[in-house]
């Protein structure tokens, strides 16, 4: 039926959730929400007042804006024997994730009007969830920047510094400063000093042990990038987004830029520290930047309780078991994360490590506020009808045979968690009910105010 038209006063919606407790720009509230073409159409005490194509009853559970994960890396084209849009939007959906924003190292990279367009083309047929994704910044398309960072479906730019190849690798000044100079939206980098790790590969060349992974690329290699970067950003009044922040000095430094830089973590570093990480899981917790030791994990935690963080992002970048199992350094880094990223923040949750309001604001509103998304990121009329409902309570063991990525594995197998999401709703339409795929494709392009 059309949206909230008014028949013998009767409301009808397409979609009617109640039951639920609901996170809204409030605080916790009891309410319901109607849905309708998308949008979310009313709120409050609806049963009786309204009628639905679809009711979804949502008693004991949490109701939360839709979860956005802003750094996702799902490898088509060019990878799809580790992941794809299909795969990894699936599995994003079964995570309680509503949108992504996808990263430019693909094959062919994401450098041009073309291919983003190839991108969009897979995903407008193929995505659970709403997609946008990133222009790589290089020296190749560095004065195109201005126009490629606004074409529909564009995230931003993304920079890395290192960890990269080919025209993605940005390691030089003047071209990281040609690169900032043709642009206005936030620009989002990978920090890692290219020179400093060129130099130190070899402490890894010798001793070929995963443990020295966080030794060769040493917090100076991140710091020595992060302080590059913003300063370059500074001087050409640029904003700036730094990913997946993972050590104690770089926290200390970000703190004090924080009226033009933007800080994500993500829920590795979060959860995971060395050396115990390598020693029980090998490569399969091999990340850039690494899984670091204790003291900077705390360091990353005070910083989410002190407002520095603004975002949490999964950093998703899967590779195969047969990848994973080359010898030391020749093993790939990256792991499977959209999906296991709703899951594991719930259990810091109930750990007490953070509120649930926090959580929402690191993973809805946070992300649409940075970036400038349309419509999302709350729970409030007239916005987008994406919603992700979880149980707090619900135990649940993480296995492999859960995980909808083509690579097919987790770091976390075998890890009880507690909290768990139970419905995924994606424009209204439910996507994911009582914890199973349902519907069918039904992902969006997502949209911009800054474009």
């Amino acid at each position: 039926m059309s949206s909230s038209i008014i028949q013998s006063n009767q409301y009808y919606a397409d979609l009617l959730v109640h039951g639920g407790t609901v996170i809204t720009p409030n605080g916790e509230e009891r309410i319901d929400i109607a849905c309708s073409e998308g949008c979310i159409v009313a709120l409050g005490n609806l049963k009786d007042a309204w009628q639905a194509d679809k009711y979804l009853d949502a008693g004991g559970l949490h109701i939360l804006p839709g979860v956005i994960d802003s750094q996702v890396h799902f490898r088509e084209p060019g990878l799809i024997h580790k992941e794809t849009i299909e795969a990894g939007t699936r599995g994003a959906v079964l995570g309680g994730v509503t949108s992504v924003f996808e990263m430019p190292n693909t094959n062919p990279l994401t450098l041009n009007e073309s291919d983003l367009n190839a991108k969009l083309a897979i995903a407008k047929q193929q995505a659970w969830c709403n997609f946008a994704f990133y222009m790589g910044g290089s020296g190749a398309n560095a004065e195109q920047l201005d126009k490629l960072e606004k074409l529909p479906g564009c995230s931003g730019v993304k920079v890395f510094m290192g960890s990269s190849f080919g025209d993605l690798l940005a390691d030089d000044d003047d071209i990281l400063r040609r690169i900032v100079a043709h642009g206005s939206r936030r620009m989002a980098v990978h920090a890692e000093d290219e020179a400093r790790l060129k130099v130190r590969k070899s402490i890894v060349e010798t001793s070929k042990k995963v443990t020295d992974h966080p030794v060769w690329r040493d917090p100076e290699s991140a710091l020595m990038a992060t302080k590059r970067i913003v300063k370059i950003a500074s001087e050409a009044n640029r904003r700036l987004h730094v990913l997946h922040v993972s050590t104690k000095e770089e926290m200390a430094f970000l703190a004090q830029h924080k009226h033009r830089v933007t800080v994500e973590v993500t829920p590795h570093h979060l959860t995971m520290s060395a050396p115990e990480c390598y020693d029980r899981l090998g490569s399969l917790a091999q990340m850039n930047p690494p899984v670091r030791e204790q003291v900077h994990q705390d360091a990353l935690w005070q910083a989410i309780q002190e407002g520095v963080v603004d975002v949490i992002g999964s950093d998703h970048a899967p590779h195969t078991l047969e990848e994973k199992a080359q010898p030391y350094p020749q093993s790939p880094s990256g792991m499977t994360g959209v999906q296991t990223l709703l899951p594991l923040m719930l259990d810091h949750v109930n750990a007490g490590r953070l509120s649930l309001l926090r959580l929402v604001d690191l993973t809805s509103s946070g992300p649409a506020r940075i970036f400038g998304i349309e419509g999302k990121g709350r729970i409030a009329l007239g916005y987008d009808a994406d919603l992700t409902l979880v149980d707090l309570n619900a135990k649940r063991d993480i296995h492999n045979d859960w995980i909808a990525s083509i690579s097919g594995w987790t770091p976390y197998q075998g890890k009880v968690i507690t909290g768990w999401p139970i419905h995924t709703i994606v424009n209204g339409q439910l996507i994911v009910e009582n914890e199973v795929l349902v519907g069918k494709p039904n992902g969006k392009t997502i949209q911009f105010l800054d474009v």
